[in-house]
C-alpha cells in the first residue's frame, strides 16, 4: 500500500511548480513517474502542466480517471489541478495507492470563490494519507496573513458571487486570506476603500 498525498493552496501558492519539481527530481533519481490533468485545464496547454514561473511538465489530460491505467512500472503519480476531478475519479486514485503500490502527489485548491470545497478535494481530505498546506501570502496590499481563499471579480471589478464553481483561468481572481474573504464577499468593504484606508493609514 502506498500513499496518496493531497498538495492543496489558493492561486499562485506554487503548486504547478512544486509538481514540476518533483518530476525533475525522480527524472535525475530514474525513478519511473507520470503527470496526469483535468482535460478541462487548457488554459496555458492542452497536454502540458505549465506553472506561472514556466516550469513545463509534460503530462496527459484526461477527462476522468474511469479508465485510467498507469504505465507499467510506473512508482510515482503526480495529479494537477485534481480539483476539476470527480470524487470518483479520487476512489480511483486511492485504489491505486492501495492495491498498485504507486505513490500519488495531488495538487489543487481546496475551496471555490464562493469559499465551498471542491467535490473532488473534500473527498480527497478524507482520503488523503497526508495533506499539506501550501502557503503563500494574501493578495491585497500590505496585508501579511496567510492566503485561505479566492475572490472572483467581473471585468469591471464588481465581486462575482455564486455561478459555476469550475472557472478555467486566474487573471479574474485574487487569493486572499479569510477575513478579507469575508469582508469583500458580504459587501463590508471594497477592495478601493481597502486600498485606500490602507495608503492613508500608512499600513
Amino acid at each position: 500500500m502506498a500513499k496518496l498525498h493531497f498538495y492543496y493552496g489558493v492561486m499562485s501558492s506554487s503548486k504547478s511548480a512544486f509538481l514540476g519539481i518533483n518530476a525533475y527530481n525522480f527524472n535525475r533519481t530514474d525513478n519511473r513517474w507520470e503527470a496526469i490533468k483535468p482535460s478541462i485545464d487548457n488554459r496555458d496547454s492542452d497536454t502540458n502542466i505549465v506553472s506561472r514561473i514556466g516550469i513545463v511538465t509534460k503530462a496527459r489530460a484526461l477527462q476522468n480517471l474511469d479508465n485510467y491505467i498507469p504505465a507499467p512500472a510506473t512508482q510515482f503519480i503526480l495529479v494537477d489541478e485534481v480539483q476539476f476531478f470527480k470524487p470518483s475519479d479520487i476512489e480511483k486514485l486511492v485504489q491505486i495507492a492501495d492495491n498498485s503500490n504507486i505513490t500519488i502527489f495531488c495538487y489543487g485548491l481546496k475551496v471555490d470563490s464562493n469559499g465551498d470545497l471542491f467535490p473532488a478535494s473534500a473527498k480527497l481530505l478524507a482520503e488523503a494519507d497526508e495533506i499539506h498546506q501550501m502557503e503563500t501570502v494574501c493578495e491585497i496590499p500590505q496585508c501579511t496573513n496567510m492566503a485561505s481563499h479566492h475572490i472572483r471579480f467581473d471585468s469591471n471589478g464588481n465581486i462575482i458571487r455564486g455561478g459555476n464553481q469550475v472557472e478555467v483561468g486566474a487573471s479574474q481572481y485574487k487569493s486572499v486570506c479569510r477575513k478579507h474573504f469575508h469582508d469583500l464577499y458580504n459587501g463590508k468593504v471594497s477592495l478601493i476603500q481597502i486600498c485606500r484606508n490602507q495608503f492613508i493609514n500608512g499600513k
